[in-house]
């Protein structure tokens, strides 16, 4: 597989947000609900994820936040108590991980509108009092999904371009590919990667 950085990321949140589901709708493209995974890991994309799930498991997922480039933050547009635990969670990811990581607030479940129960507005208002970036997803419909794992790879990379990373410390979750080059390291336009199929899998 080829690639010029391989970034890791961790998905936090409360149980039943759809922390699974969306890993499986980015990797797979299918939706399938299912119960929480308390860790899996896979390479896609270009990027190694890392997903945390039981709020019981939160003190074994402590040593993923140390050694992870980007943190997607998810909840349940139609559960108010998941939108309320937020800061719970950021705190714990900002207390365990790199300064420097970037952090996407995502609330998830946008297919049931009529469900909903935390405002747009609200999820925009929370992330840019913490200095989070935005979306609202659909693990169904894939609405927003492969966007909020690009968007996070993007701001990441800005940040490597910036020289905010140290690109040779892999405790930064962030390692070198064996084609980078310092000129061609570039993301392909339009911010799409090369397909993995060949080199992605879940374990």
């Amino acid at each position: 597989m080829s690639y010029a950085y391989l970034f890791k990321y961790i998905i936090i949140g409360d149980t039943g947000v759809g922390k699974s589901c969306l890993l499986l709708q980015f990797t797979d493209k299918r939706f399938q609900p299912v119960h929480d995974l308390t860790i899996a890991m896979l390479k896609m994309y270009s990027c190694e994820t890392f997903q945390a799930g039981q709020e019981a498991f939160r003190s074994i997922t402590r040593s993923y936040y140390r050694g992870a480039a980007g943190a997607l933050l998810v909840y349940d547009i139609t559960r108010r108590d998941t939108f309320n635990h937020l800061t719970t969670w950021l705190e714990d990811a900002r207390q365990h991980s790199n300064s420097n990581m970037v952090i996407m607030l995502i609330g998830n479940k946008s297919d049931l509108e009529s469900r909903r129960e935390v405002k747009k507005e609200e999820g925009e208002a929370f992330a840019r009092e913490h200095g989070l970036i935005f979306m609202e997803t659909s693990a169904k419909t894939a609405a927003n999904v492969e966007e909020a794992f690009i968007n996070t790879a993007k701001e990441i990379y800005e940040k490597i371009q910036e020289g905010v990373f140290d690109i040779n410390n892999e405790a930064n979750g962030i390692k070198i590919g064996p084609q980078h080059s310092p000129t061609s390291s570039n993301l392909p336009s339009g911010g799409q990667y090369p397909s993995s199929s060949q080199g992605g899998g879940c374990c």
